[in-house]
């Protein structure tokens, strides 16, 4: 199944597919009253098409991905679809013709803002009510408005509370994910110290200790009564080996200096559906300090925010390499951005970030329309 079709097909959506289909049986297959002005029924295929096109436009809002930023075509959907339902009232004459704007009261808090929105639903029940009082004809047309007006907006404020409680788990995910990078962040910190204080101690005392020893071995041997004592000379090649071996892990243990970011930009990713990351970071891009390491982990931070906010991408590519003696962070989305990139609060922190780190930051789009992000920094911050 398609994922058009799996958010087509939820249990609220299908519950909304339900309810088309019943009011379509009852208007065109049972057929609906005349209005007063109308003289004959209008053609059932007349109904049956304009039923269809509503049903084309719900299916089209109800399948489209959420984003923060709604497009601008949904709402347009939205606003055939009202059309349409008054359409269908000025043929048939029906009273579950007007559930169908109950339905579009809960596509429009998804379109626009809550005040458009009220004052959408405004325009709208002032259009059903000269459908009641002059179409339709009804005695009590205000009474008759004013219940399925209550329902638009039962309907409205419960789908708002939705998306709120929605958004809002989703903020939650990424201020958790933040809290947990940060957390990996710390931890690698606290262990490329450890490392730094262990080496440093079997450096300065085991060392020192051993190499003492070494010179006293050797002034051993070389006094005439020892010196052709084989425990001395084993004692002493034993005490080259042990040095040998200690300046070995010291050397590696520094060699494995630097933080390593991959499980910290692994847990910003998390919260995001989209875009799948793909990370890449060579065995020698480690980063030297703790600075340097923010600086880099929150650019790729606000490249995956605008990468799923803005550029509605599907993938996105991170690259952290050693080169030309410093580390440069690449960053590219799959976006289908349009038009001159104007870097706005988030990127300019990044560069402020990053400059303050010694860096700098390149941004520019793709031939894709994707966003391209280049960061670098000095290996030493």
């Amino acid at each position: 199944m398609t994922s058009f079709a799996k958010r087509l097909f939820t249990p609220l959506n299908l519950a909304g597919l339900l309810t088309w289909a019943a009011i379509g049986w009852e208007v065109v297959v049972l057929g609906a009253g005349v209005p007063p002005w109308r003289d004959a029924p209008a053609p059932a295929s007349w109904l049956a098409a304009l039923h269809l096109a509503y049903l084309v436009l719900f299916a089209a809002v109800l399948g489209h991905e959420e984003t923060p930023e709604p497009p601008r075509y949904l709402r347009t959907l939205v606003l055939l679809q009202y059309a349409l339902v008054f359409a269908l009232m000025l043929l048939a004459r029906s009273s579950t013709l007007p559930i169908l704007l109950i339905l579009c009261a809960v596509q429009a808090i998804h379109a626009w803002a809550p005040r458009p929105t009220a004052a959408l639903l405004v325009l709208v029940n002032l259009g059903l009510y000269l459908v009641y009082a002059y179409v339709w004809r009804f005695t009590s047309p205000a009474v008759a408005v004013l219940m399925v007006a209550c329902f638009q907006a039962f309907a409205a404020s419960a789908a708002w509370f939705g998306i709120s409680a929605e958004r809002a788990r989703a903020e939650l995910a990424v201020v958790n994910a933040d809290l947990l990078a940060t957390r990996s962040l710390l931890a690698e910190s606290a262990r490329d110290g450890e490392r730094l204080r262990l080496s440093r101690e079997l450096h300065d005392v085991a060392g020192h200790k051993l190499t003492a020893l070494k010179l006293n071995l050797a002034a051993l041997a070389r006094d005439p009564r020892y010196a052709n004592e084989a425990p001395v000379a084993l004692c002493a090649r034993l005490a080259d080996e042990l040095l040998a071996d200690i300046r070995g892990v010291v050397q590696q243990m520094r060699a494995d200096e630097g933080l390593e970011l991959a499980p910290a930009i692994t847990a910003l990713a998390s919260p995001f559906p989209r875009p799948r990351l793909h990370l890449q970071i060579d065995e020698d891009a480690r980063v030297g300090s703790l600075a340097q390491a923010e600086a880099l982990l929150r650019t790729v931070q606000e490249g995956l925010t605008n990468a799923a906010r803005h550029s509605q991408a599907g993938n996105l590519w991170v690259v952290l390499r050693r080169e030309d003696g410093g580390l440069r962070l690449d960053i590219r989305d799959d976006g289908r951005g349009r038009g001159e990139l104007r870097p706005g609060n988030g990127l300019g922190g990044m560069r402020e970030r990053l400059e303050a780190a010694g860096g700098g930051l390149d941004v520019r789009r793709t031939d894709t329309g994707g966003v391209h992000l280049q960061a670098w920094l000095p290996v030493a911050a």
